[in-house]
């Protein structure tokens, strides 16, 4: 049996595809390279290139490879973004989301896993780890638009033969350990690649959004957990459904949270380099905490995370992020040889 892999070729759909892979799976990915690299995809994999939204290219997926589970990747994920273009985010997050599940039915595949998000929960009324039972009040579009895909899953499971895990993730960061893939979007959002991009010299500083935050250092607090150990819990959740597991939405993160100030410092910490720092006023759908209770996903999964550690996870962000300009670099010096070639 095989798995398809939406959104395959992005950050974190490609450490699923090298983890599958790693577990002696057979893996489908399909990505439209909105975001996403094909250099990304490793050749063990069969590729398509297309929108997960596509009706006449999932039924065909479906019929030339014995898919069993689905895995999905594939979406917007930026908070301010999602503020801008709402109507985006809905069209691709959620009217695509029930595309996939009702090709998923019509083909028979009875298992999904989901990527969902902490921002369900919007801002919680204190600062202990957010259980699964909390209110889920999203403050942006892009929670409301995964929590509305939660909402569809959990309708299309009660009606037909089909289950599903929705994994809500808190902060991904970090990078295969060995080098393999990571976070290569350029102009991407995460607070730790836009931080090793500057201690590396690739952009001229950091911007912090918010320090009157109610924190002890006024800055955002988030849990941040390394995408090896999330991958991983996507395993679990796929050997979960396969078990005959029953539809099932957890939380992955480790259950403690750093301010924006304390990973700066902790990017400075391991790269061993200074960068400009610039405040300036909240964004608009930024919570000041979200820190995960993951017992339901430790219990049920059987999930042990391995790298719960900043300092390791800033680590392999920042080897993967010289390891992407070492890229560019004999990019650019194989373009001017082509060039030159030619009699530019």
């Amino acid at each position: 049996m095989a798995v398809l892999v939406t959104g395959g070729a992005g950050y974190i759909g490609s450490h699923m595809v090298w983890a599958l892979l790693d577990a002696g799976e057979d893996v489908v990915v399909l990505d439209r390279l909105s975001t996403g690299f094909r250099w990304a995809v490793p050749a063990a994999a069969r590729f398509y290139l297309g929108d997960v939204g596509d009706r006449k290219l999932l039924p065909e997926i479906f019929a030339e490879n014995n898919i069993d589970a689905v895995m999905h990747f594939a979406g917007s994920i930026a908070v301010p973004q999602s503020m801008a273009q709402p109507l985006d985010y809905y069209e691709n997050n959620t009217s695509k989301t029930r595309l996939l599940a009702a090709a998923a039915v019509k083909a028979g595949i009875k298992h999904l896993v989901f990527s969902s998000t902490a921002a369900v929960y919007g801002e919680q009324p204190d600062d202990t780890p957010v259980l699964e039972s909390a209110p889920t009040l999203p403050k942006n579009p892009y929670g409301q638009s995964k929590l509305m895909s939660e909402l569809m899953l959990r309708d299309a499971a009660a009606a037909h033969d089909f289950r599903f895990v929705a994994l809500r993730y808190f902060n991904v960061a970090g990078a295969d350990p060995q080098g393999r893939t990571g976070l290569s979007t350029e102009g991407a959002t995460h607070l730790i690649k836009i931080a090793c991009e500057a201690a590396l010299g690739s952009r001229p500083g950091v911007d912090v959004y918010g320090t009157d935050y109610p924190t002890p250092d006024g800055t955002g607090i988030r849990d941040y957990i390394h995408v090896t150990d999330l991958v991983a819990a996507h395993l679990k959740a796929l050997s979960y459904l396969r078990r005959g597991g029953e539809p099932l939405i957890a939380n992955c993160g480790y259950g403690r949270g750093y301010s924006v100030l304390e990973v700066l410092d902790a990017v400075k910490r391991v790269s061993g380099q200074s960068f400009d720092i610039s405040y300036g006023p909240r964004r608009p759908g930024d919570a000041a905490s979200v820190v995960a209770n993951s017992t339901l996903a430790r219990r049920l999964l059987e999930w042990q995370p391995q790298h719960d550690d900043l300092d390791l996870i800033v680590d392999t962000a920042i080897a993967w992020e010289s390891k992407l300009a070492t890229r560019r670099t004999e990019g650019l010096t194989n373009m001017h040889q082509r060039l030159m070639a030619v009699g530019f």
